[in-house]
Parts: structure tokens; sequence; C-alpha cells
């Protein structure tokens, strides 16, 4: 694994300095895989976001995500899923190399999110991770029943954010894999497109997908602090079933 100097990331609304670390590894596959780490100093240790592109995507599209994770206090990872003929679309395999990229950055505590494909490859690495919190799909996009199947299987939360129906969804497939499991929490964003699901997109994915109803880019900015939330929500439900946790007063219920 390489590790390139760190590169400076423009501050957040909050002030906190961002940076990002350039880098590759090869997960089993042998593939060479490039990835990015998104961290600030308010980073936990050992808390670790891992955030997964859509299908022929790269990393770059889920970078504004990653920048508002990392801001958040968690270190976000993004990674370009392989490119190799034989292994592209493999949503297995990307699985399973979002759970080694977790174990190599020395994760111990894992959120996966993932975008349309890249949401399925996500729910992978979360059914298969015994460290794994849980699961932020955003606009999931099932594949031959792999989804359902890992849903059925799912111990920890699946927290959905879904779009319009559209052909880039599969009209909307990804509500079969969340009916699987009695562990999803499911929010719609009326409106919103495929695209909105990405930070940023791009003009391809405008030009293959219909456009949303709502405006693109309040959808986008409500889907990112939307996952923001989702993410901390399951980080904090972790410290709160953890034994230091139950002498905080988030984790007390509310009294009368």
């Amino acid at each position: 694994m390489s590790s390139p100097a760190a590169q400076a990331v423009p501050q957040r609304a909050d002030g906190a300095a961002l940076s990002v670390r350039r880098a590759r590894f090869s997960p089993d596959s042998g593939c060479l895989i490039h990835y990015s780490r998104y961290s600030s100093a308010r980073a936990r240790p050992g808390d670790v976001v891992v955030v997964a592109h859509g299908f022929l995507r790269s990393q770059a599209r889920m970078a504004g995500l990653a920048q508002a994770l990392a801001a958040s206090g968690v270190t976000a990872l993004t990674l370009d899923f392989c490119a190799d003929g034989r292994l592209a679309g493999n949503h297995f395999r990307n699985g399973m190399a979002m759970r080694a990229l977790a174990r190599a950055e020395g994760g111990r505590r894992l959120v996966y999110v993932g975008f349309s494909a890249g949401a399925l490859a996500a729910l992978v690495a979360g059914r298969n991770d015994p460290r794994s919190l849980g699961v932020v799909a955003l606009d999931l996009v099932d594949a031959q029943g792999l989804g359902v199947l890992m849903a059925e299987r799912l111990q920890t939360p699946l927290v959905a954010l879904v779009g319009e129906p559209s052909p880039c969804n599969a009209g909307n497939n990804g509500l079969a894999v969340y009916a699987a499991t009695p562990n999803a929490v499911v929010r719609r964003f009326p409106g919103a497109g495929h695209c909105a699901f990405e930070s940023e997109t791009d003009w391809l994915c405008r030009l293959v997908c219909p456009a949303g109803t709502s405006d693109p880019a309040a959808a986008r900015e409500a889907i990112i602090q939307a996952t923001v939330d989702a993410v901390a929500g399951l980080f904090a439900a972790a410290d709160c079933a953890g034994s230091r946790a139950r002498l905080s007063d988030r984790c007390q219920p509310a009294s009368g």
C-alpha cells in the first residue's frame, strides 16, 4: 500500500480543517484500487465510513459526501472499484474490497455507505463484516437478487435514502431489498432524481438519467445532510450500547 503526502481540502463552514490522502491497495482480487482518505483533527481513531460510487462511476462523484462526513468527525474513505473487464460490476467482490480497505485503514467501528450499485456493494460489506455498525444506502439498485439475499441475513441497521423511480434505479427495485429486513428505515426524497445522490454529479449522469422534479442542488444538500445524520446516529447507537455510554445523558430515556 502506498502513502503519498497529504493534500489540503478546503475548510468546511464549521471551520474544521480537512485533509485528504490518496493511496492504492490490492484486495484479494489482485486488482490495484485507488482510494482517498478524508479526515480531520476531530476524527475518532478507528471510526471509519467507507463510501462507494455507482456502476461505472468513480470516487470523484462521492467526494462532497466524503468531505461532509470527515467534517462531522469520522474518517471517510472513497475508492474506485476495479475497472478490469472481468471484475467490473461484480458487486459481491466490490463489497469485499470495501471491507478489505476498511481493515487496511485500521477501521474498528465501521459504517458502509454507497450509491446505486455501490449501495449494493455497501450492503454486501455490512452483511459480511462483524465490525459493521450499519449500512446507509443511497438510491440502491439491486442486481440478480443479491441485495435481497444480503438484507435477509443483515443483523445491523439499514438506512435507505430513496429518490423517485426511474430506469436508473431500476424502478426503485431497492424497495424489495428494504422489505427483506426488519432492520431497515426508509426515507424518501420526493422529486429527487438518481443523480441527486451523487456529490457532485456530472453531465453523463444527467444525460442518461431523468431529472427529478425537485431542485437538484437543494436535493443534493438534503441527501448529504441526511447521510451524515444517519451515520452519526449509527455511531451514537453504538456508543449507547457500550458500557461507557451508559453514563452519557444522551443515552438516557427522556423523562415525563
